[in-house]
């Protein structure tokens, strides 16, 4: 029976209520709205005793104009209903509107016997004519007064101007949200904007070419007739909070076990301080004077042993310390929640707009990073390791500081099921891109729009996007946002476009950062033919997570270390303003907790995103000036068809001695004439196939030696050439060409674009 009893307690005290987000959220609007529409029905008397005490004291606080104060409270419901979200803005804006409100009325309507503004009209406007008489009294009260709306309505003070204006704008905005639906409550003006990038989207792009500075930022934000954008202000609640704690197991035996293994050896040490990370613990000692560092070092695999753990990583000596670290791994780990950094005041107090959460150190101190400091990161590591999740944590965080005027993103995952999850929001110029054509125009496309951005900073006489930003406050020209291109795979891209990415990747990382665009590289193969030195020399950031061999390591950080990393977020990190690089554990955000923020941004979105559609289009770029051109475009293309075709193979070589260009416009040729169906693709060092037909057209009586080369597609459509091929000197030089087939050298000699 006593056990019985005791099992009942037990039961009755581990029982906890932890309601969600969502559902505080609901209940303090239901709450709200039913006390308001409480107080509407204590006005008319129709709410019983109680609502008679409740109007009674509605009257004494707000006077004559009591029922706005249970309306507002009912709308404060809705609101948090409909948004999830009540501004803080909006309540003081509230509370300036009722006190000044209820001032006026108190010095317009009260009488000798009558208190028209109650308590809270009295409060303010006794003080006010004691100290600037009534007509100063006045102004004050009206300027609170315009002031309160204003911020309770997040609008301008032109809007407010014009009163129509202004309620068919806050309507407007309310039918986008989905509070109000009546398209008949937008007004022309408004319906006006929306349609007028839909009708002649090119006729707002062509005064970029000129140089104007005005329409020239609606290139990449949104179109130039659109208002801006408010910030989406996402809520902490949606991130997971939980997370235990770490566990180093007996840090005072560990220490002392460390100095017996070390003495043994001949190293005599002093211990220092330890410090408890999440995933690793770090003893520090001091070595006696006259102990080489690579000694300490030399003994990782014996302190590995004696201590029972692997592995062990030695860190001599600790930056800006004269002391050994010698890091080793907790016997409980403790996963560091986004949300856990996020709160931290490193990231509140970061002056940078693209800050993003990076994790903590093996102090358990939140670390942070900024791109536009770095101003590109590479991030590599074996598969498993936690290369996706950072590239999550970085976008979420990048969510939570910016909105969708402010970044933008362009994700490229060509293994497509990354990045997808992002389609939708606001934030994307396009939606998440997975075939390779399409990314390699992407990245073209931002070539252009880096070229476009730096005519338009020098033609404005600024330095970066930012002081061009800075200068554009205030005004109407929508400032340009910031361009962030995820890349979750680059191993698949060098595989399949080695050139064309590398190229690319390598321009952007020169150049792009002065103009607001910056590359976030992700690959699971740190390989040389992947992370090049060209690519290694201008992305200078790099996040390291667990590889398998040291080689590896140096490959992608230029140091050893990386080996000996425990995976699942463990981290190097190095930048160019780190002298060695720095243990993290990286942040984790969960598959749910990603869908609840995009979730929330789809929800809370003004309308459908907008996406450009130029951004992936075939052969399509935008030049230094801001026009459109064609990639196929070469003037010696039928040329070298007409060549290839009467030769009987193709290849780069050729082109050259034919044609009399460098290897680049060659290959570029051969890529051209590839695309169109005329040569196979490459093998090896044997010359491509001809795909296309050559046949002899009829001659005439005065055409003594002339011939016509017809070219059939893989339709069946037959297109002959303007050029004529002279049967004299022609015929030889073919003949020539057919020996240089037969006497081809081996693999090496002729280069080939495969």
């Amino acid at each position: 029976m006593a056990k019985g009893k005791k099992k009942r307690a037990n039961a009755v005290v581990h029982w906890k209520w932890e309601p969600s987000p969502e559902v505080e959220r609901g209940i303090t609007a239901v709450i709200m709205l039913a006390l308001g529409v409480l107080g509407v029905l204590a006005y008319f008397n129709v709410a019983g005793v109680v609502g008679q005490y409740l109007d009674r004291g509605l009257d004494w606080a707000f006077g004559v104009d009591r029922v706005l104060a249970p309306l507002a409270l009912a709308g404060g419901g809705i609101a948090l209903l409909a948004r999830g979200k009540v501004r803080v803005t909006s309540l003081v804006g509230a509370f300036l509107f009722f006190l000044s409100a209820n001032a006026l009325i108190h010095l317009i309507a009260s009488t000798a016997t009558l208190r028209a503004g109650g308590a809270l009209g009295t409060f303010l406007a006794i003080p006010l004519v004691s100290a600037l008489s009534l007509p100063g009294a006045l102004v004050i009260l009206c300027a609170l007064l315009i002031a309160g709306f204003i911020l309770t309505f997040d609008s301008s003070l032109k809007s407010f101007s014009d009163i129509g204006g202004f309620v068919a704008g806050l309507f407007h905005r309310r039918a986008s949200s989905g509070m109000v639906a009546q398209p008949a409550m937008v007004d022309e003006e408004d319906a006006d904007e929306e349609e007028a990038p839909v009708e002649e989207p090119e006729e707002e792009e062509a005064p970029i070419a000129e140089g104007e500075r005005t329409p020239a930022p609606a290139l990449i934000a949104a179109p130039p007739l659109r208002k801006k954008r408010r910030r989406i202000e996402i809520p902490l609640d949606l991130l997971e909070q939980k997370s235990g704690k770490p566990n180093a197991g007996d840090i005072r035996a560990n220490q002392e076990v460390i100095r017996r293994t070390l003495e043994h050896f001949g190293i005599p040490v002093e211990m220092g301080e330890v410090s408890v990370g999440p995933t690793v613990t770090q003893y520090t000692l001091k070595p006696a004077e006259g102990v080489k560092l690579s000694k300490i070092i030399n003994l990782s695999n014996d302190l590995a042993l004696a201590m029972a753990a692997h592995p062990i990583r030695i860190e001599a000596p600790i930056p800006g310390k004269s002391l050994v670290g010698i890091e080793v791994p907790n016997q409980t780990v403790a996963m560091v929640k986004l949300r856990e950094v996020l709160e931290a005041p490193e990231f509140r107090q970061s002056a940078g707009k693209l800050a993003f959460a990076l994790g903590k150190d093996v102090a358990g101190a939140p670390w942070v990073g900024d791109i536009a400091r770095m101003p590109h990161l590479l991030v590599a590591g074996a598969t498993g390791s936690g290369k996706t999740v950072c590239l999550n944590t970085l976008i979420v965080s990048l969510l939570f500081a910016n909105g969708p005027d402010d970044l933008k993103f362009i994700m490229i995952d060509p293994k497509r099921v990354e990045l997808p999850c992002y389609n939708g929001i606001p934030h994307l110029l396009t939606p998440a891109i997975t075939e390779i054509p399409k990314i390699v125009n992407s990245l073209k496309w931002c070539i252009g729009e880096m070229e476009r951005r730096f005519d338009l900073l020098a033609h404005a006489g600024n330095r970066d996007i930012a002081s061009y930003n800075k200068a554009l406050k205030g005004g109407d020209t929508m400032t340009l946002p910031y361009i962030v291109v995820v890349i979750d795979e680059l191993a698949d891209l060098m595989t399949t476009s080695a050139q064309e990415v590398e190229g690319s990747i390598v321009r952007l990382a020169q150049m792009a950062r002065a103009v607001g665009i910056h590359l976030v590289v992700a690959t699971q193969r740190p390989s040389v033919d992947v992370i090049t030195g060209l690519i290694k020399a201008n992305i200078t950031s790099r996040i390291a997570f667990a590889v398998a061999t040291s080689t590896d390591s140096r490959t992608i950080i230029d140091t050893s270390g990386a080996e000996k990393l425990l995976g699942r977020g463990d981290m190097l990190y190095t930048t160019a303003e780190l002298t060695k690089p720095k243990r993290i554990q990286g942040c984790y955000v969960s598959d749910e907790e990603i869908k609840r923020v995009v979730s929330y941004l789809k929800e809370h979105a003004e309308g459908e995103p907008e996406y450009r559609e130029d951004v992936t289009e075939k052969r399509k770029a935008m030049g230094p000036s801001g026009e459109s051109y064609d990639d196929s475009e070469d003037d010696l293309l039928p040329e070298a068809r007409e060549l290839v075709v009467a030769a009987g193979k193709a290849s780069a070589s050729l082109l050259q001695r034919r044609l009399k260009v460098g290897y680049a416009r060659a290959a570029r040729l051969l890529d051209l004439m590839e695309s169109q169906g005329v040569i196979g693709p490459g093998d090896g060092a044997k010359p491509r196939e001809i795909l296309v037909k050559r046949s002899a057209a009829p001659r005439g009586d005065d055409e003594s030696a002339g011939s016509s080369t017809v070219f059939a597609d893989d339709f069946g459509n037959i297109e002959e050439s303007s050029e004529e091929i002279a049967s004299g000197s022609d015929e030889e030089s073919s003949g020539e060409e057919e020996g240089e087939v037969k006497e081809e050298a081996p693999a090496g000699t002729e280069e080939e674009e495969s």
